[in-house]
């Protein structure tokens, strides 16, 4: 795993009603502050990234669907520099992501006819602190096309 990036498995409650899926609280050990919450839908096949932000820590749960996060670490004085990670998140592995800032990430939709992540972030989104790349035409390693294994 990437130095500073955690996956924490979610607690859900179903019964007959629905179901209640828990993310963040204020007393959780990884939470550190509130900027802002908001939803970020993707279809199938479609890849969000690459970004990164320079101060804002994210927390991904993805709440419909199925996701695949990818994570990669550039940081120069991390212990981790040049490592890659892949996160399926979804209803079979309903966990959060923290991703700390300076690490690049994105994530491609997996589900029909789309899927739904959350992100409770530690500040307010601000353009002027975050970086963004094309998705496949950039430095990273990394081929978002399936893998047949």
């Amino acid at each position: 795993m990437i130095e500073g990036v955690q996956v924490i498995p979610l607690r859900r409650i179903p019964d007959e009603r629905g179901t209640i899926c828990h993310m963040l609280k204020g007393t959780d050990p990884h939470f550190i502050q509130f900027g802002e919450i908001y939803f970020s839908s993707v279809y199938r096949g479609v890849v969000k990234g690459w970004h990164r932000h320079r101060e804002m820590t994210l927390n991904y749960a993805c709440i419909f669907g199925r996701i695949k996060l990818v994570l990669y670490d550039d940081r120069e004085n991390s212990s981790t520099r040049g490592e890659l990670t892949e996160v399926f998140l979804g209803p079979d592995d309903y966990s959060l992501a923290v991703i700390p800032p300076q690490v690049w990430n994105g994530f491609k939709g997996m589900s029909d006819p789309l899927a739904i992540v959350a992100n409770c972030c530690t500040h307010p989104h601000d353009p002027s602190l975050s970086e963004r790349m094309d998705p496949f035409k950039n430095h990273i390693p990394y081929d978002w096309a399936i893998k047949q294994r």
